[in-house]
């Protein structure tokens, strides 16, 4: 069985109703198993075969939490190359965050990404939670046909 973790900070919330609704969407996809949580240990994260991050956009960046967390895993030499990595977010005015955890992913660790990411402006309605399940099932579905 196929591993996904979403893994996500949200301050105001609107990242963490989105990340909710990204893993139910990766969990409708057969032979997939998903792991939610805004904390995991760095050593973990080797025993997923995708990986999810949540970011939202604080002052056209990610929040310092994220890009904390990104530095310890380069730091600690955590091996992620070849693994499928994602980015969503909420954002107020620019969105910058799920696009800078992207290049993360794909230039320093090595990641297959899934591009774009996916971004919210605000907290996510209807038709955003929807996208956000798509979002779910695109990554699931794009890892089972690479697995």
């Amino acid at each position: 069985m196929s591993k996904v973790l979403v893994f996500y900070y949200s301050r105001t919330g609107n990242t963490g109703v989105m990340a909710k609704a990204v893993a139910e969407g990766a969990k409708a996809v057969a032979g997939v198993k998903v792991e939610l949580s805004y904390y995991v240990p760095l050593e973990a994260l080797a025993s997923f075969d995708a990986l999810v991050f949540g970011a939202p956009t604080y002052h056209h960046d990610m929040p310092l939490s994220v890009k904390n967390f990104l530095e310890d895993v380069a730091v600690k030499n955590v091996d992620l190359r070849g693994k499928l990595g994602a980015a969503f977010g909420s954002y107020g005015w620019s969105g910058e965050a799920p696009r800078l955890v992207l290049e993360i992913l794909k230039n320093r660790f090595g990641m297959v990404v899934v591009e774009p990411p996916l971004l919210i402006k605000y907290a996510p309605d209807k038709s955003g939670l929807e996208a956000c399940m798509a979002f779910g099932r695109r990554v699931a579905e794009r890892l089972m046909h690479t697995t």
